[in-house]
């Protein structure tokens, strides 16, 4: 064991956890009107520990022991075999305690569900979340991550390239939201009147927790302290700031002005890009993918958004769904030598690369849109999807939870 990398996956498995608890949860919260703002909240913190409860019970075993091309075995259920007390003995992953890898992916499940809630947000009773959740966790994401980094799996042996989570987080969690947000329907109103965020500041204050934690997302996926490591930080920075410069100048052409939700929307969106290829390409990659994702995400929240017909209420498969594809595709571009990457050391192999990582998105798309589909049907049957338009009218906090953030005393 290695005290050094241990440090490091433990610093970044917390640093994950800011992203969902205050990140996400701030970045969502000022995205949507007031009177849904605790109900959002609540729901990003039941998606993340539900996901965390799963992993300990039986997820991290089906994502990561041994099984077939497709799904784990049950090795590892509850952690078991992890640890012996009587000897004082750890399993290893790598240079740092198996245990300790677990809890670092454990956060990657919980933000890939909290990252869900946003495309239906408004409009879905709590309960029926909650077990599309279960249902959406257990039947795609732990084949996906298994099929991408378990031992044995599908996409890992052919040689796809997902660093930190472009199909297992991003376009996994993007393809769900708007399959979800498509069984849902629209808001009532959407597309008459105006829905602004409630407040911006908010919003902005969880888009830098979310880049300050992404470091840990990316970077310490290297699971180790070590120079993959300092370049995944590296280009992490470069990317989140190319796609804030990339969005607001577009949004400069095309509307007149640039926008604070645009920069936090760019931010989100490079970073997004970059997370396939975080360890796999070289920093002048870095910058191409998040100039790449922060342009072409502010098509897929606007043009891409109105082709769907999809009320996903916070972009999350115009930003996450299309920065996801955008960066795991240009990943197998960049990873090569030629263009500055630690990878393909010839450029006549690209063709391929992009092909392995073509279907790597073809898959994920295919298998977590189906299962998102009968998991909200599945919650539609059990509780009711949607809440009735009294209570819509009224906002979730109230009729959902009983409490307003604005309470006048």
């Amino acid at each position: 064991m290695n005290s050094t990398d241990l440090a490091w996956v433990s610093t970044s498995t917390l640093l994950v956890l800011m992203m969902v608890a205050p990140g996400l949860a701030l970045f969502y919260g000022g995205l949507v009107r007031s009177k849904n703002v605790l109900s959002l909240s609540l729901q990003v913190l039941t998606a993340f520990c539900l996901a965390i409860i799963v992993w300990f019970f039986y997820g991290y075993s089906l994502a990561f022991s041994e099984g077939n091309a497709i799904i784990g075995g049950f090795s590892r259920l509850f952690f078991s075999g992890m640890m012996d007390f009587s000897s004082d003995t750890f399993a290893l992953s790598g240079t740092i305690p198996e245990i300790s890898f677990a809890a670092f992916q454990a956060t990657f499940a919980g933000i890939t569900c909290a990252l869900i809630v946003g495309g239906f947000a408004e409009r879905v009773r709590f309960g029926a979340v909650v077990l599309f959740l279960l249902l959406w966790v257990t039947f795609a994401y732990l084949p996906i991550a298994h099929m991408v980094w378990g031992p044995g799996g599908w996409l890992l042996e052919r040689g796809a390239l997902d660093f930190a989570g472009g199909t297992v987080v991003h376009i996994n969690s993007g393809v769900a939201a708007l399959v979800a947000a498509w069984y849902s329907g629209s808001r009532m109103g959407y597309g008459r009147e105006p829905m602004k965020p409630h407040n911006l500041p908010m919003t902005m204050t969880g888009a830098a927790l979310l880049w300050v934690g992404w470091f840990g997302f990316n970077a310490g996926s290297a699971l180790a302290a070590n120079t993959i490591s300092a370049l995944a930080f590296l280009n992490t920075l470069i990317a989140a700031a190319a796609g804030l410069l990339a969005w607001i100048a577009v949004e400069r052409i095309v509307k007149g002005k640039s926008s604070l939700l645009g920069a936090a929307s760019g931010l989100v969106a490079g970073l997004v890009g970059i997370t396939p290829g975080a360890g796999f390409v070289g920093p002048a990659g870095a910058l191409v993918i998040g100039l790449a994702a922060g342009a072409i995400c502010v098509w897929g929240v606007n043009g891409l958004r109105r082709m769907l017909r999809a009320d996903d209420t916070l972009d999350v498969f115009g930003i996450h769904g299309v920065g996801g594809i955008a960066g795991a595709l240009l990943t197998g571009v960049f990873n090569a030598q030629l263009l500055g990457g630690p990878g393909l050391a010839e450029f006549s192999s690209v063709p391929y690369q992009l092909w392995l990582q073509l279907e790597g998105v073809l898959i994920t798309l295919v298998w977590s849109g189906l299962v998102a589909w009968a998991a909200c049907a599945i919650a539609d049957g059990v509780y009711g999807w949607r809440v009735t338009p009294e209570e819509e009218s009224m906002g979730l906090d109230i009729a959902s939870h009983g409490e307003s953030a604005y309470n006048e005393n």
